[in-house]
């Protein structure tokens, strides 16, 4: 129960993905609802990228739902480096065959990869989706993230076209039976998404703010929608901590500024 704020119920616990981030699965019915896709939005240095991935660590290591993670925009090396200052030894996953990062960042900026996983093809939605369905087979994924659909989105350049390339991705990962996330950078916090079409190809988006305030930056998170499910209608805070993300669902944020 909320301090002040409304009664979030607790949905179905089958029909439920656990994210595992600390205060979170409160703030909307228990978790995620189970082969569906939701976008994370964020400024720069909002943490989407570290909420995303513990995600799928989480998944990996509490509740035994191996996980894939896309990267176009950052190198695997990259990801495994900065995740390994909050203990997620991702290697280790990858060496046991529970997570599998696909390098989808190396061959569009004209870099050689060393990568198990490498989407080597000129970039598009189509030679994606088959590298996460041939990925997902060999190690029976359950969880996704696609990180980011900003550069995707650039690469389309067009508001039409990105809205009907990203509904493909995120129908086809429900289909295969992940539940996902996607990240996606935004320059306006009164905006959901970078290009106005994002947030409306996802069942959810979850919205970090890192906003300034009498010169000390401070962090919150909104669940902006979130279908087929109750969620908080509140702004929480939330800390970057030396193990990850912690939210703190009975706290609100009453002035966004």
């Amino acid at each position: 129960m909320f301090d002040g704020a409304e009664n979030i119920s607790t949905e179905d616990e089958g029909n439920r993905v656990k994210t595992g981030i600390p205060g979170f699965d409160e703030l909307c019915g228990g978790g995620l609802v189970r082969d569906r896709s939701y976008l994370v939005s964020g400024t720069s240095g909002a943490g989407k990228s570290i909420f995303s991935t513990q995600y799928i660590y989480n998944g990996i290591t509490q509740y035994g739902e191996n996980g894939i993670i896309v990267a176009t925009e950052e190198r695997p090396e990259q990801i495994r480096e900065n995740m390994m200052r909050f203990g997620w030894d991702l290697q280790a996953l990858e060496e046991e065959n529970k997570l599998a990062i696909i390098d989808a960042c190396s061959t569009k900026i004209g870099i050689p990869s060393q990568e198990k996983y490498v989407d080597v093809r000129p970039f598009d939605i189509r030679s994606m989706m088959d590298q996460i369905i041939s990925t997902q087979e060999e190690i029976d994924a359950k969880r996704a993230l696609i990180d980011s659909t900003t550069s995707i989105s650039f690469y389309l350049n067009e508001a039409a076209r990105i809205r009907i390339e990203l509904l493909k991705l995120s129908t086809t990962l429900e289909i295969i039976g992940l539940t996902s996330l996607m990240t996606c950078e935004i320059i306006d916090e009164n905006q959901p998404s970078r290009f106005g079409v994002e947030n409306f190809v996802t069942d959810g988006t979850f919205s970090l703010y890192y906003d300034m305030h009498d010169n000390v930056r401070s962090r919150s998170i909104e669940i902006y929608k979130m279908r087929g499910s109750d969620h908080s209608k509140k702004v929480h805070p939330y800390e970057v901590t030396k193990e990850g993300f912690v939210i703190h669902p009975h706290e609100e944020v009453y002035t966004h500024f």
